[in-house]
């Protein structure tokens, strides 16, 4: 080993660069940081020459000339001054070892002013050596970086190609947009604007600036404030049936700083669990704000992980918040108010004489499809303040009951006009038409009956198929019968390979006891950490009415209704989206009728 030496100011930058700066899209997030903490309303990237010479332009309030030599020194900053301040921080830099180790592996020419000048600053740096003399500019601060690496040919070997660089560029762009959408960001590639946002402040409106339209059409907002302990999440967060394939467009903010957060992401994680489909995510952006002396930031050169002081208090937090946000809030319906004209009814066929109509009250023969109760009433009209009518239950031939049947609700914008395939439920609405799946709509309202309900109803078998087991599968229902028995199943083991039920929740008294089986013990097996809500969704799925079967114009509205009630109407708990609108525009365009 040879002697110990002291490194070059330029030697030491370059080894701290290592860590800063990875590559292109480093220099830019530094600067435009920095460009955020001078309190910039409008910031401008621009890249070219396979994005090794970089511009970051902003109208922030400028460098002091008395500290643009030392804002270059490695470990100068303006944005802390001791170790307490470390662990309460209010600014996206602090490190001051971005601006020294950039120096250090480029040719950088700043242009700045502040409002306390009528004369600007320029220095040019190159190899840690700093040249200042005076220039005119307007307000703020211009960083220009030309040749990117070029004194360290094994970190430039090692980049990828001008589009991929440039796509991690755009990346952090749209992302740092979405954080402050109160600024405006300008993009360019070789020229060619590529990005730019209004900085409004309005986040939907950076949405679309940024994605689309669509996108931002298929988000729900999340807003939660927990003023006691200082909390407070904003944001959107896409409905489970518009995903992506991959977690690309997890957006998440601590502070308005991008980070990676497996708390945050857990809590996302655990919310659509059983909201999507298998490796289907949504969109999610979302902006934590807590205290800073809550949050340590100070965990990784790149700032890009953060630790809590209450992880669990964060991850309930999150979760809840989206989870409020995601439920939706039964739009309010309205039913029609039903008046017969013509005289009191004297007879009806089985001898009931002498009945005499009462307001609001609809007689129906149960012998009659339940459809065509409400075809024989001769008028009908709504009012803004509905009542539902009454339906007096009675068969042909036999007295009026004594029981009354409330009718269901109907909405004005749920016209049921068919079923196709005898699968798919059809509903012509104002501005289109919508297309609901009968099985997974009804899924997903027994599934959430089912988690609401404590006490679910049982149906004793007094005959029951004996059904056989592998021994891995009879020590996987023993070490969960306690949760079986919650749900209402109860089994008896015959043998070490034989079982039989007992007793099954009563919605499923019709389905054969080995189907049922057969189903708990897959969905069991495949989520061991997770049984609970395997057993909740395997009886929801049994129970809910199945594809290709004939529904009644009642059995559809009675569907419809109840999902619309639905907190979570997007999804099964397997993940299946439940409904497709197509707006009538879009089918008025095909058949050319837009005119």
């Amino acid at each position: 080993m040879g002697r110990i030496v002291q490194l070059s100011k330029n030697v030491i930058n370059q080894i701290a660069a290592g860590e800063v700066i990875e590559r292109p899209f480093s220099v830019v997030k530094e600067l435009v940081e920095n460009s955020i903490d001078a309190g910039a309303s409008k910031i401008s990237v621009e890249a070219a020459n396979e994005c090794r010479d970089l511009r970051v332009a902003d109208n922030g309030s400028g460098i002091h000339p008395d500290d643009i030599i030392l804002a270059f020194s490695k470990h100068a900053t303006s944005k802390i001054q001791s170790a307490e301040d470390l662990f309460d921080i209010h600014t996206m830099g602090f490190r001051g070892e971005a601006l020294a180790s950039i120096i250090s592996i480029s040719k950088l020419t700043c242009i700045t002013r502040t409002s306390d000048f009528d004369y600007g600053t320029k220095v040019e740096c190159q190899n840690s050596e700093v040249k200042k003399s005076q220039t005119g500019c307007a307000v703020g601060t211009i960083m220009e970086i030309k040749d990117l690496f070029y004194n360290l040919p094994a970190r430039l070997k090692f980049l990828k190609s001008a589009k991929t660089e440039f796509s991690y560029i755009n990346e952090f762009i749209q992302s740092i947009a979405l954080a402050h959408p109160e600024i405006g960001f300008e993009l360019k590639n070789n020229g060619k604007t590529v990005l730019k946002t209004n900085g409004q402040g309005e986040l939907i409106q950076t949405v679309k600036e940024i994605f689309s339209d669509d996108v931002a059409k298929h988000l729900k907002n999340v807003l939660k404030t927990d003023s006691l302990s200082g909390l407070k999440i904003s944001g959107y967060v896409s409905t489970p049936d518009y995903t992506r394939a991959s977690k690309k467009d997890y957006y998440m903010f601590v502070n308005s700083r991008l980070v990676k957060c497996p708390v945050f992401q857990k809590a996302i994680d655990t919310v659509y669990k059983n909201l999507t489909g298998n490796m289907r995510y949504p969109v999610i952006i979302l902006n934590l704000e807590m205290p800073a002396t809550e949050v340590d930031v100070n965990v990784h050169p790149q700032k890009k992980e953060v630790r809590y002081k209450n992880p669990n208090q964060i991850f309930n937090f999150i979760y809840s918040s989206i989870d409020s946000g995601l439920k939706s809030i039964p739009e309010k319906s309205v039913q029609p108010k039903f008046t017969t004209s013509g005289s009191p009814l004297k007879t009806i066929q089985g001898g009931l004489t002498e009945q005499k109509e009462e307001e609001d009250t609809i007689y129906v023969d149960l012998n009659k499809p339940i459809s065509k109760v409400y075809e024989n009433i001769p008028s009908a009209e709504i009012e803004e303040k509905p009542v539902r009518p009454k339906l007096h239950v009675f068969e042909s031939k036999k007295p009026v009951q004594s029981t009354f049947v409330e009718a269901p609700e109907y909405r004005i914008e749920d016209t049921i006009i068919g079923q196709y395939k005898k699968t798919y439920i059809l509903i012509e609405k104002e501005d289109g038409l919508e297309i609901v799946d009968q099985h997974i709509a009804e899924e997903r309202y027994i599934y959430e009956q089912l988690k609401k309900n404590k006490n679910i109803d049982c149906q004793i078998l007094f005959i029951s198929d004996v059904m056989e087991v592998s021994l891995s599968d009879k020590q996987l229902l023993e070490s969960n019968i306690d949760k079986l028995n919650k749900f209402g199943y109860e089994i008896d083991f015959l043998s070490d390979n034989e079982v039989i039920f007992r007793k099954v929740p009563q919605i499923l008294s019709k389905v054969p006891p080995k189907e049922i089986l057969s189903d708990i013990l897959e969905n069991m097996a495949g989520d061991i950490n997770n049984i609970e809500e395997q057993i909740l969704i395997t009886t929801s799925c049994k129970a809910a009415v199945k594809a290709n079967t004939y529904l009644n114009q009642y059995q559809m509205e009675e569907i419809i209704k109840n999902w619309r009630t639905c907190e979570n109407p997007h999804t099964c708990p397997h993940g299946r989206p439940i409904s497709k609108f197509f707006e009538h525009k879009e089918i008025a365009k095909f058949f050319q009728r837009n005119k």
